[in-house]
């Protein structure tokens, strides 16, 4: 049975009438479909990891070289009046990239870009500045650089010689790198040919 008190709360209560519930509003954006194919690509990206690294140059156990050690490299294939002509630095750098100060993850970074934004451009002939160092930490520094340079440049592709630089382009401090010539240069190379040129009619 109801006490007295429950009885004058009824009583009170008898007249109020329940408020009107609101309809539910629909969320606004992506469907559940929609959400359920994010949180799957969400979770395929965290399994592949971070996006690969294209820079595919040897990262540790690279030997350094002495300042005044003279690097020479030529792929086959390479003329030996062209390589001769690099080494005299008869050809002119149409690009510089100076190492000096970078540390060995930063140069290989600076490197790989460099080259390889310089064959997209058409470039044949550029100049890498490694330095030889004046003080005995500069030394060490520009030691380990120059055997980075000399063992990254091998391990390029579009590298096809590199010869250290003459005295007045820095010495032994810097290397000249002949590039392969780019798909395009290529090709404007076939059309100059081609230009003028009277197709053979045997009569």
């Amino acid at each position: 049975m109801a006490s007295d008190e429950d009885k004058g709360f009824i009583d009170e209560m008898a007249d109020v009438v329940p408020l009107k519930r609101a309809p539910r509003v629909a969320l606004r954006g992506k469907t559940q479909a929609e959400r359920d194919t994010s949180l799957e690509r969400r979770r395929e990206a965290a399994v592949q990891g971070p996006p690969r690294d294209r820079n595919t140059l040897t990262e540790r156990g690279i030997v350094p070289l002495d300042a005044w050690y003279v690097m020479e490299f030529k792929r086959p294939g390479v003329q030996n009046g062209v390589f001769r002509r690099l080494r005299q630095g008869r050809y002119e750098s149409e690009a510089r990239l100076d190492l000096h100060r970078l540390t060995a993850a930063g140069a290989r970074r600076e490197l790989f870009e460099f080259i390889e934004e310089s064959h997209l451009l058409g470039l044949r002939t550029v100049l890498v500045i490694h330095g030889k160092g004046q003080s005995r930490a500069e030394q060490e520094r520009s030691s380990l650089l120059k055997g980075c340079t000399d063992h990254w440049l091998r391990e390029l592709e579009t590298v096809q010689a590199f010869a250290s630089a003459q005295p007045q382009h820095g010495g032994t401090g810097a290397v000249y790198v002949l590039l392969r010539k780019s798909e395009e240069k290529k090709r404007e190379n076939r059309e100059k040919f081609s230009k003028g040129r009277v197709p053979y009619d045997p009569v």
